[in-house]
């Protein structure tokens, strides 16, 4: 792998260059949201080792909280989920959300003065995110509906989505559920309980000095760990324990190369009032909106209790992937979140016993672990395309 001052080339690349540097050719778009958002979204086409016809609808691929698009090219080729998904002939498109460093723009709001501009939960990721994107990758291809899969934060967002604003379920064909993230009441990872509670209790003294982005890229944390990530020997111990504490241990998962490339892009970013909806999430057996005390809560809500979400409304056919060494999205959470669902077509337990939620963007097992259950559901929810009408998707503006 080339370097640059010490660091791995590939983690000092964004999505296009890291395409372009393995010979894929991707684009780039610009998304508005209804509240003012721009994000900047991406799209391979076809993949360089597509060989078949391409097959249609497209896809959105949606990462997880701290993460952007670029996670799913940290592993290379032969193990990025965008590559893979690609290179099996699909119109691949990879989200982000607003927060990250692919959404740090508005129309009005500046992100770095602007304290509105960090007043966002998932839920705003959910109701115009999220929306917003599919909306946007249905016009330009001219497509009815599209498949979605969504990781983690991604698939909560869905919920949230479908929850919020009516007849989007209607726009998506196929849901593929990744670890997918809803309550979070068994989670393991002792560390992100305690970061989460953290920033849930210091959030009003973070306001008051101004602090409203958590995990910034380009901040002190990013810097620090890529720094001392670069290096084989610290990645392949210290920043490989970092990641099994976060998580959990998942020895010959994450090639040591990976773990160099990703700590470039990784924190990405998200707000402060975030990171509290997530500690809030720890301590509650449903998957609900913000809780902002009673008094709040019954002029926003007419109720002191924050309202739950509506599962019930995703009534896309979807599928739900997960592994049972999860230390985030941990079994019994992902058990209680399928039996809420009111069309899942399958509830897919990964076979390696030690499949966890990190290994979902980095791992380079993903190609047999988890690719072959996608891809199955996603050639039952899609149809080959002649060379003309992908000639018309390519051309369309």
């Amino acid at each position: 792998m080339k370097l640059q001052q010490g660091y791995p080339l590939d983690s000092l690349l964004n999505f296009t260059e890291l395409t372009a540097e393995y010979g894929y050719e991707s684009e780039e778009h610009t998304v508005v949201t209804d509240d003012g958002y721009i994000l900047t979204i991406f799209r391979i086409v076809r993949g360089k080792r597509c060989q078949g016809p391409m097959r249609t609808p497209p896809v959105l691929l949606m990462h997880g909280l701290l993460l952007s698009s670029d996670c799913w090219l940290d592993s290379g080729p032969d193990s990025g989920l965008a590559y893979l998904i690609a290179d099996a002939c699909y119109d691949l498109w990879a989200g982000n959300v607003r927060g990250n460093y692919y959404g740090k723009r508005h129309v009005k709001l500046n992100p770095e003065t602007d304290v509105d501009f960090w007043q966002f939960t998932v839920n705003e990721i959910g109701h115009f995110d999220v929306p917003a994107m599919i909306d946007y990758i249905l016009n330009y291809t001219s497509s009815e509906q599209l498949n979605y899969i969504g990781y983690s934060q991604g698939a909560s967002t869905y919920f949230i989505m479908c929850s919020e604003r009516e007849g989007y379920s209607e726009k998506v064909q196929l849901l593929i559920g990744v670890e997918p993230d809803s309550r979070n009441t068994f989670t393991k990872s002792l560390i992100c309980r305690v970061i989460a509670a953290l920033y849930e209790d210091f959030q009003p003294a973070l306001t008051e000095v101004g602090l409203y982005e958590a995990f910034p890229w380009g901040g002190i944390v990013q810097q620090i760990a890529a720094f001392f990530c670069r290096d084989y020997i610290l990645a392949d111990t210290v920043c490989r324990g970092l990641m099994s504490i976060i998580d959990s241990p998942h020895p010959g998962s994450i090639e040591t190369e990976t773990i160099r490339v990703l700590f470039g892009h990784f924190p990405a970013g998200t707000s402060v009032k975030n990171i509290a909806w997530y500690s809030q999430s720890l301590n509650v057996d449903k998957f609900q909106n913000y809780d902002y005390g009673n008094t709040v809560n019954m002029e926003l809500y007419n109720s002191t209790r924050p309202p739950a979400y509506n599962l019930s409304a995703t009534t896309t056919p979807t599928v739900v992937i997960n592994g049972l060494n999860d230390y985030l999205t941990v079994p019994a959470d992902e058990d209680w979140l399928t039996s809420h669902l009111p069309n899942v077509l399958e509830h897919h337990i990964v076979q390696d016993p030690l499949w966890n939620h990190l290994d979902v963007p980095y791992s380079k097992l993903t190609s047999q672990d988890i690719l072959p259950k996608m891809i199955e559901y996603l050639e039952h929810y899609s149809e080959a395309i002649s060379d003309n009408h992908l000639k018309l998707l390519r051309c369309n503006v």
